[in-house]
Order: structure tokens, then C-alpha cells, then sequence
């Protein structure tokens, strides 16, 4: 398998692109697939609570529900990874999701607008873990950081793109808010008969497989006696939650709030994503530059927790935009591929997908609480802010976890022992 790789990363005789370039790009086009899907429905949720005359709660419990799919698939769709291979996994998941999204703006009650965009969630958690487990594979390790970095990006790219298409194909063009539902579907569906023509996986042979970790198979027990993978899992959730505090609820905020409407929602809500662009990256070659990943995150997170709070503690719209774009360059998407590293650093060689997927399902329970909790708080207190406070709050945990990773006990990293 890994001479196969090998290969792969090399460029063909004629001059070709490396294998580990095309997966790169590949994985990329996922993630925008998967946020821009995702966030087509957050400047349009005024229009759902209209449509179907709903709380703060239950607009909240939406996203909750989709994540509940997403993340409860995680951790299943790694297992299966590892054993039938990635790809088998992961192609069918890309196209799936985006079947069902056109299928969702189709839905004429809420029961059944749930049920489907669960199934979108669902069909999405087949994603996170064989993709980062192939492309964790195929990168060269002095270019881990920076490639799953790039990838990573793609979140941004497709945050902003979903929230261009409905807040523009609705609130400018005055199309059904069912509208961005069926736009999005198409691209997801090509993105994913791409992903076919580029991944490249040999599944291993049962001697293969019965040769890894000299014939031990892999407990989930086993993640959680590290207490770097431990650290590593505490903070991206904490990171999550927060993200989806911001991406969730601040199309809803700025018009509620700040009295922004229209593209304007799209413009202001973007500066996250887009920011978030050169972030990671820049503190990803730090990342991989200094051979450590500890002191690049307790950098980042405590100026996201300052970004964050700063979104709603100040009534300046100056100190707003600031606090979006530092929010961006220090929050979720960039700190992301920094803890991905961490993973890649000590998770068990033989069972990447499934270490991811362990990563990614904890993670997204934070994405799983944050619409509706933010969504109850708000109900409760009456403002949107306490959300953002508590978030905050939750941010400052993770940073503390930070402080307990090791560095010099990396088991997949030469030298540190």
C-alpha cells in the first residue's frame, strides 16, 4: 500500500499532477460541498420560521438534527473506511447528500423537511473520516499541516458560497427560499462522480490487514488512553461549538440585531470564511515550520475567544466587522488543520479513518448542541448575546486542554518519544 502511494505522490512520466495534488484539490471541493450545502439554509431561516411558524428553539433544533445525523455517522463510516475501503465510503456519501438536499426543498411540512435534511446530515458523515484517512495517507508528511490546511479551506469557500446563493437567489431575486435547495444539489452530485475519477485506492489485502499493528485490532478504548488525542478532542469540540454559534446564527443576528438585510447579510457573514482563508494557512506552515503544534494553538485560541465575544459585546459596527474578520483568522477553520496535525501526530497508523472519525464525532456533538442551545438561550434570556458568552466560555476550556498536550510524545513523530 504505501509503495503504491509512493507512486502516487510522484508526477506521471508525461509531466503530470502528484497524486497527493489531486487529493488535495479533491478533499477541497468536498468541503466546499459540505458547508455550502450546510449554510444555504442559515440566511433563509426567517423564511423557514415563517413558512412553517416555528420558535427559536426549534429553528435552532434544524441544524441540531442534521448534525445529530452527521456526527452520529462519523465514527461508523471510519470503521467501514478501514475495512471496505475509503473510497467505497465515501464517493456514494458526496452523492447521496446531495440527492437529498434537492429532495429536502421539495418537503411541504416541517416533519418531513427534518427527515430529509437528517438524511443529508447522515449521508454527509461519511465524509470526515476516510477522506482525512486517505489524504493523511497520500500527503507528504513535511506537507500534512499545509495540505489538510488547503483542504480545510474549502470550508470557507463553501460557507460564503452557500450564503451567497440564498441570499441572493431568495432575498434579491425574490425565488421560493426552496429555491437554493435544488441550485446546490447539482455541484455536490458532480464534486462527487469527480472524487471517483481521482481517489486511487488499492483496499488492502487480508494479509494486510492481518500483518497491521502485528495482528492487534484497533479498540476505541485505545484513543482515549492518550491524552494528546484526549486534549486534541476537548478543544475541537469547544471549537465547534463556537463556529456554529457564529455560522449558524449570525446571518439571523445581523438582521435581527444589527438590522443588516439582503446580500448585505451574505457580504458581512462571509468576512468569517474569508478570513479565515490566509489564517490557516499562515499558521499552518507555522505549524508545520516549527515542528509543533502546541504553542501555534494557544496563540490562536485566545484571541478567538477575544474575536468571538467582540461580535456581540460591542455595538459598533467597526468593532463588529473586526471581530468577524478576527474570528476568522484565529477561530474553527484555522485551528483545525493545526489539531488535525495533532491527530496525524499520535493517532494509531492503522486506523486513521477511524481516528478521525472518533476526532470528527466528538467535535461535531458541539455542532450537534450549538444551534439549539444558542436557540433555547436566547428564547430564555431574551437575546442572542448569551449564546455568544457561553460559547466564549466554552472556548476558554479548550484553550486550558491546550496547555496538557505533549510534544514530546508523539509516536508518529521521529524523535519525539
Amino acid at each position: 500500500m504505501a509503495k503504491v502511494l509512493e507512486q502516487h505522490e510522484q508526477p506521471s512520466a508525461k509531466g503530470g499532477i502528484p497524486y497527493w495534488v489531486k487529493i488535495v484539490t479533491v478533499f477541497f471541493l468536498g468541503w466546499v460541498a459540505l458547508y455550502a450545502t450546510r449554510t444555504i439554509l442559515n440566511p433563509i431561516m426567517g423564511d423557514i420560521q415563517s413558512e412553517f411558524g416555528l420558535s427559536n428553539s426549534q429553528l435552532g433544533l434544524i441544524m441540531s438534527i442534521f448534525f445529530l445525523g452527521y456526527a452520529g455517522l462519523n465514527i461508523p463510516s471510519g470503521i467501514l473506511g478501514d475495512k471496505i475501503g475509503k473510497k467505497r465510503v465515501l464517493v456514494p456519501g458526496v452523492i447521496l447528500f446531495g440527492v437529498f438536499a434537492a429532495v429536502t426543498g421539495m418537503m411541504p411540512s416541517f416533519f418531513l423537511f427534518m427527515t430529509t435534511w437528517l438524511m443529508v446530515g447522515i449521508f454527509q458523515g461519511f465524509f470526515y473520516g476516510p477522506s482525512y484517512g486517505l489524504s493523511s495517507e497520500a500527503i507528504p508528511k513535511h506537507r500534512i499541516t499545509l495540505g489538510s490546511a488547503i483542504i480545510n479551506s474549502g470550508m470557507a469557500f463553501g460557507t460564503s458560497i452557500g450564503y451567497y446563493i440564498s441570499s441572493y437567489s431568495v432575498h434579491e431575486f425574490g425565488m421560493s427560499w426552496r429555491s437554493p435547495f435544488f441550485i446546490i444539489a447539482i455541484p455536490v452530485v458532480l464534486i462527487g462522480l469527480a472524487m471517483w475519477w481521482v481517489i486511487k485506492e488499492k483496499p488492502k489485502s487480508k494479509a494486510e490487514k492481518a500483518a497491521e499493528n502485528n495482528g492487534e485490532k484497533l479498540k476505541l478504548g485505545e484513543l482515549f488512553k492518550n491524552k494528546n488525542l484526549i486534549a486534541a478532542y476537548i478543544t475541537i469540540f469547544s471549537a465547534i461549538y463556537a463556529f456554529f454559534v457564529v455560522i449558524t446564527w449570525i446571518p439571523f443576528y445581523l438582521e435581527q440585531e444589527r438590522g443588516i438585510t439582503g446580500g448585505s447579510v451574505a457580504f458581512v457573514s462571509s468576512l468569517v470564511p474569508w478570513a479565515a482563508i490566509p489564517g490557516s494557512i499562515l499558521f499552518s506552515w507555522i505549524a508545520d515550520k516549527m515542528g509543533k503544534r502546541k504553542p501555534v494553538l494557544l496563540v490562536m485560541m485566545p484571541l478567538s475567544i477575544i474575536a468571538l465575544v467582540s461580535i456581540v459585546f460591542f455595538d459598533n459596527m467597526g468593532v463588529l466587522y473586526a471581530a468577524l474578520i478576527g474570528y476568522g483568522i484565529f477561530g474553527k477553520i484555522s485551528t483545525n488543520p493545526v489539531l488535525v496535525a495533532v491527530i496525524a501526530d499520535n493517532a494509531p497508523k492503522h486506523a486513521y479513518s477511524t481516528s478521525f472519525g472518533v476526532y470528527n464525532f466528538i467535535g461535531m456533538c458541539g455542532s450537534i448542541l450549538a444551534p439549539y442551545i444558542t436557540g433555547f438561550l436566547t428564547d430564555v434570556t431574551g437575546s442572542l448575546n448569551t449564546g455568544f458568552y457561553f460559547a466564549g466560555a466554552l472556548l476558554l476550556v479548550g484553550t486550558v486542554a491546550v496547555m496538557f498536550i505533549d510534544e514530546n510524545n508523539r509516536p508518529n513523530v521521529e524523535g519525539a518519544k
